[in-house]
């Protein structure tokens, strides 16, 4: 059987007076052979289930979704791991 090619869509979450430069985080939504999977990333690195990007489209969330490339999306990884990284380290 063919394994069919995922395709992924990255978002930067905005919030508040956040940026596209200086997201409050990162959802993404997957397509699979078995649907669409909405996944946030969170302060562990992980990516969990959320409808934050379901209640985006339905003009449901406060804050704002920008797409971004998956470029970009590895970069806000990086940033994010060494911002979260550092606050554990400091005890916060």
């Amino acid at each position: 059987m063919k394994k069919v090619a995922e395709k992924v869509s990255h978002y930067a979450i905005i919030g508040g007076d956040r940026t596209v430069a200086n997201p409050s985080g990162l959802a993404r939504r997957r397509y699979t052979s078995a649907g669409r999977v909405d996944e946030a990333l969170s302060r562990d690195l992980s990516w969990k289930p959320t409808s934050a990007i379901t209640q985006w489209e339905y003009g449901n969330l406060p804050g704002e979704l920008v797409e971004i490339s998956e470029a970009g999306a590895a970069q806000l990884i990086e940033r994010f791991r060494e911002m979260w990284g550092a606050q554990q380290d400091s005890g916060n």
